[in-house]
């Protein structure tokens, strides 16, 4: 049986680019042989005015998945459902807890879903509101990977994440999932922040289909910050399952992709804002 075909479109990330309204943040449309899904939304400014510039109809979303609640993946919520009165939207339970940022010599930050994307959401009727921390099935050959069990000793959640402004109880996220695709040559991991990790993440992705095989890994890696032990240990592992490609943005950070393509070469492709990739 042929594979079925799926296009994913870059709306907001946050490397400038001529034509777009630029900020820290992703979204993502992925075209579907079934309809189009929207992964997340951005800060809130840039998902309007560059979905508007790649002429794509938020309307015509099936589902908006929620990697995480994050400001800078939910902040266009309210925008997306105002267009959209059928769209299902997919988010794990626990993504409302309140959330913060609190590093050294900086004042705290609030960092969880803004409370208009919040309000919006909780007035949807519960027809339309998937609320699972299982994987679930978008579609013929994609799907969430749900809940990301947490194995591997060197992966952290890749930043200053709280649950209190005092910096003492720590935010483990577990809210965070990513998108899988099946294609002919194996999984393509989409992930919005990967605070689970990398390899944790795609290890769940190969469990939850039953196919070992990675095509390729899109997104936010959240290795702006990591140890060199991480970053050797990620590479040993990718190098391992023989991943076709890798397209690190938004969070990943400039170190970390250049440690990847000293590694991996072309392998390691740029994928930013405007940008599409068909498979």
């Amino acid at each position: 049986m042929p594979h079925r075909r799926f296009t994913v479109t870059a709306i907001v990330e946050n490397a400038p680019r001529e034509g777009f309204t630029v900020e820290h943040g992703l979204s993502l449309w992925v075209e579907t042989p079934r309809g189009a899904l929207l992964f997340d939304t951005g800060q809130g400014k840039a998902l309007l005015p560059n979905a508007e510039r790649l002429n794509l109809d938020l309307g015509a979303a099936e589902f908006l998945v929620l990697s995480h609640g994050h400001y800078d993946h939910t902040g266009a919520v309210e925008d997306v459902l105002a267009r959209n009165e059928k769209l299902m939207l997919v988010h794990h339970p626990e993504a409302f807890r309140r959330r913060f940022s609190v590093r050294r010599d900086e004042a705290p930050r609030e960092i969880g879903i803004p409370a208009a994307a919040a309000a919006a959401i909780r007035a949807l009727p519960p027809r339309r509101v998937c609320r699972s921390a299982a994987p679930v099935e978008l579609g013929p050959d994609i799907g969430t990977t749900g809940e990301v069990p947490r194995a591997t000793p060197y992966e952290d959640v890749g930043g200053p994440f709280f649950l209190d402004a005092e910096g003492k109880t720590p935010d483990t996220i577990p809210d965070d999932q990513s998108l899988w695709i099946r294609t002919g040559k194996g999984l393509v991991v989409i992930c919005g922040c990967a605070h689970s990790g990398v390899v944790n993440t795609v290890h769940q992705a190969r469990r939850v289909t039953g196919e070992h095989r990675i095509a390729g890994l899109i997104g936010g890696f959240h290795l702006n910050a990591a140890s060199e032990r991480r970053l050797e240990e990620t590479a040993r592992v990718l190098l391992d399952w023989n991943v076709g490609f890798i397209m690190p943005c938004h969070c990943s950070g400039a170190a970390a992709t250049d440690y990847l393509r000293g590694i991996f070469g072309d392998r390691v492709q740029a994928f930013g804002m405007g940008d599409t990739l068909k498979f």
